[in-house]
């Protein structure tokens, strides 16, 4: 049994700040890849940033530059800090997590921007 808690969503105006957390279940006793999908309204859940188990990050580059992926050590815990906030931006954000060969996802969180 896997879950993934995320929390940090909110309402923004373009040019803000969010950081959005998410946390599995603590029955994993591995160290795994994780990250950040986003999905706007009518489009395609797409990834947005990643980490491996060892800190390793990847970036998309609609978002370089203003996102930073992080996690909590070895822990299954991972952050996502959004800086300098567009309205394109504005998506429910997905954490996962890889682990056994299976795509573990979060509830979801709506980030929204205003102008």
């Amino acid at each position: 049994q896997v879950e993934l808690v995320e929390s940090g969503g909110g309402t923004v105006q373009a040019g803000g700040s969010l950081r959005l957390s998410c946390s599995a279940s603590e029955n994993i006793y591995s160290t795994n890849d994780m990250g950040w999908y986003r999905q706007a309204p009518g489009g395609q859940r797409v990834m947005v940033a990643t980490i491996t188990g060892g800190g390793d990050p990847f970036y998309v580059d609609a978002v370089k530059g203003r996102f930073t992926i992080s996690r909590d050590g070895t822990k299954n815990t991972v952050f996502l800090q959004m800086n300098s906030l567009q309205l394109e931006d504005a998506a429910v954000y997905y954490c996962y997590m890889y682990h056994h060969y299976f795509t573990y996802w979060g509830q979801g969180t709506q980030v929204t921007v205003s102008s």
